[in-house]
């Protein structure tokens, strides 16, 4: 008679086991990945709405005026709410243009600090004859 051998059940409940937690744990890095990949897209987004507004600040015809302004813009799909605090830089004409993002639930998640060089004064030409 040949002695067969084999896996004793007890063996292949470990086995099984040990591969479950490996699986749970490879789950969870899973879930862990996906989370921060939609919190990064969420950021970038908001950060796109803060270089916007900012942007918008420096580039206009009239400089902004000092003080702290709200609004509300859509990008990405989401409304994003924004904040602009202008004040003057030294007392100059240099202004400091901050703007902070939030999302709907009123989570901060950009920020973005601009300045706009006081505007140019245009020399007077000097002709010689």
């Amino acid at each position: 008679m040949r002695a067969e051998r084999g896996f004793t059940l007890i063996e292949i409940m470990v086995a099984l086991a040990v591969f479950s937690l490996a699986a749970m744990a490879l789950v969870r890095l899973e879930s862990a990945t996906i989370r921060g990949a939609s919190i990064l897209d969420e950021t970038l987004v908001a950060q796109m709405v803060a270089r916007n507004v900012a942007i918008d600040a420096v580039t206009a015809a009239q400089p902004p005026t000092a003080g702290r302004v709200t609004g509300v813009e859509t990008n990405g799909g989401q409304t994003w709410t924004w904040t602009r605090q202008v004040s003057a830089l030294g007392g100059s004409r240099v202004l400091r243009i901050d703007v902070a993002v939030a999302n709907r639930v009123g989570t901060q998640l950009g920020r973005l600090t601009m300045v706009r060089p006081a505007p140019r004064v245009a020399s007077p030409s000097v002709t010689t004859s």
